[in-house]
């Protein structure tokens, strides 16, 4: 891990091509919240491919149009929704119709860190 940041509404830890984030319990995800990660983002990843995985260890609710900014983001290559929460895997099906990347659902981290690495070879390739 680079480094870790414990927000407000969050915990983000960074590492070199992809971040894994962790809602915090009752948060609403807005696009005012987004632009807190765009900064990191900026920071970590200035040019650089990197992957989002969602940790979602806890219940809170997102506005599912942050996907169309978060699409936006040109150096993110992919999302990771991870989760063995039946609700969650539900609201993940409304959320991918918003973002028009690379976007997957996980049941375990290690799944998903999988998934990040075969996105990122193909960048490579």
């Amino acid at each position: 891990m680079i480094t870790s940041y414990n927000l407000e509404f969050c915990d983000i830890e960074v590492y070199t091509n992809y971040t894994i984030a962790r809602i915090h319990e009752g948060i609403i995800m807005t696009p005012e919240k987004l632009k807190v990660f765009i900064k990191l983002i900026d920071i970590h990843f200035k040019n650089k491919p990197f992957v989002y995985i969602s940790h979602r260890t806890n219940s809170f609710s997102i506005n599912p149009s942050i996907h169309l900014e978060s699409s936006k983001i040109p150096n993110l290559v992919g999302f990771a929704v991870v989760s063995d929460d039946p609700l969650q895997k539900m609201q993940f099906k409304l959320e991918r119709s918003f973002f028009k990347k690379e976007f997957k659902y996980f049941e375990t981290l290690q799944e998903a860190l999988h998934w990040k690495d075969e996105i990122l070879e193909k960048l490579v390739d």
